[in-house]
């Protein structure tokens, strides 16, 4: 990673953090005056630099807090619409480019899981980490003749998920435009799975799990994990060795090797879902490596959903292709997905089945394909250009109502960063669902 200045402390309790939020929120304050004094004397120049600076002071401020005020930072920013892109480019640095700790606190956390000081453990160990992003920081180690990875949990994050996510739940209505009961909900799941990602035995139990179950998989490679190295805040993998997957993209590989990755992404992410109903939901970049013999190596499954029997044909049954001709059964499939809501008037559910009736048609596309290219620009512009429009629709902002079941959330989050992955790597894929061979029967 880049020399990005080590932190030589973290603010772990409550008070400490609210007072970052609190900081924050004040320099956002003054970012508005200025805007607006500039406006008075310039007149309307745009949000440009209000926003970067916004920017920059809340991805500073969530960098030092570290945890899931910066894990939440990093989902948005997979949703280049969701966000003013200078919030987008900002944030997409906690992928695996955030400030890492010195290494003294490093050093501490082994004496307080292991015993013994890293050097004590390990042949050799790098004092300043490789990759940080927002739960923890990885070195690089050897043993044995063997080179590792090891994974070191920021302390304090597992004790302050909830407390953050309270902090930061202004923060979420202002950007996102929700009520705030209805952003209990999905705040819920949020936490659920930011504080499994705090748990690293489970990360470590699920690790083993899904890629044992993964192993016949084409073009893939899994880590073998040891947990004789592993702790509740440590967790210690063979180390992949190749390049972090948009470095990869940027040596510009020509289109069958694209393809191979790309084709080996989706079967992954197919087998988990519609086999092992658990799923890694967090593709972004930062947690994939492609090796110098061209294999997608899948280095973290810290956020792993796994989906309920009943959501996952009320789901697919959705995205089934023609779905939306078959009017009635495509209302009550909305209505069961909880897109529509108790007080909608006749008028609020026609608008909402048009808007949703053209989401699942795009979006589903490739769910009907043998070979979808995932580097037409033409239907991203499409999928960015109907997210801009309902985002800037009037009567959709007037509704402020979060719409869709808490567990579409990361489903969602998944397949929308594994197109996003795809469309950046340019594949080309056998993305073709045969339904015909799922159980969606209720």
């Amino acid at each position: 990673m880049s020399h990005t200045k080590e932190q030589d402390s973290i603010p772990t309790s409550k008070m400490q953090r609210a007072s970052k939020f609190v900081g924050t929120g004040a320099k956002m304050g003054k970012n508005y005056l200025k805007y607006y004094a500039k406006r008075l004397v310039e007149g309307d120049t745009g949000r440009d630099e209000l926003d970067e600076a916004n920017a920059e002071d809340i991805y500073n401020s969530l960098s030092q807090l570290k945890g899931s005020a910066l894990k939440v930072a990093q989902m948005i920013s997979m949703d280049e619409n969701l966000l003013p892109k200078a919030y987008a480019q900002k944030f997409q640095m906690a992928q695996y480019n955030a400030p890492p700790l010195s290494y003294p606190l490093v050093v501490n956390t082994f004496r307080k899981q292991l015993g013994k000081t890293p050097d004590q453990v390990f042949d050799t160990f790098s004092q300043r980490a490789v990759n940080a992003a927002s739960i923890g920081q990885v070195h690089k180690a050897e043993l044995n003749g063997k080179t590792l990875a090891v994974k070191v949990q920021y302390p304090g994050v597992a004790d302050s998920v909830s407390s953050d996510l309270r902090l930061a739940r202004p923060i979420a209505l202002s950007l996102m435009n929700i009520k705030a009961k209805d952003l209990e909900k999905y705040l819920e799941e949020v936490e659920a799975r930011l504080l499994e990602e705090t748990d690293y035995e489970l990360e470590l139990k699920r690790s083993i799990e899904i890629t044992e179950k993964c192993n016949g998989l084409k073009n893939v490679k899994f880590p073998k994990y040891y947990p004789e190295f592993s702790t509740p805040r440590i967790i210690t993998m063979d180390w992949i060795e190749g390049k972090h997957l948009m470095e990869w993209v940027n040596t510009n590989p020509d289109q069958e090797t694209r393809n191979k990755i790309g084709q080996a992404l989706w079967d992954f992410y197919d087998f988990q879902i519609h086999t092992l109903r658990a799923v890694h939901a967090d593709p972004h970049p930062g947690n994939f490596i492609i090796t110098d013999d061209n294999l997608l190596g899948i280095i973290d499954f810290g956020c792993v959903k796994e989906i309920p029997e009943d959501f996952y044909k009320e789901y697919f049954r959705l995205m089934e292709p023609g779905i939306t001709a078959r009017k009635e059964y495509f209302l009550n499939l909305l209505a069961e997905l909880e897109f529509f809501l108790p007080g909608d008037s006749e008028k609020e559910k026609t608008y909402f089945t048009g808007i949703f009736t053209r989401m699942v048609d795009l979006l589903g596309k490739p769910f009907d394909s043998a070979s979808f290219d995932f580097s037409d620009k033409k239907y991203f512009e499409q999928v960015y250009g109907l997210a801009d429009e309902i985002a800037n629709d009037k009567q959709f902002r007037k509704s402020n109502a979060a719409r869709g079941s808490r567990h579409a959330i990361y489903v969602n989050r998944t397949y929308f960063g594994l197109y996003n992955i795809l469309h950046q790597i340019g594949a080309v894929v056998n993305s073709r669902i045969d339904f015909s061979e799922l159980d969606l029967k209720k």
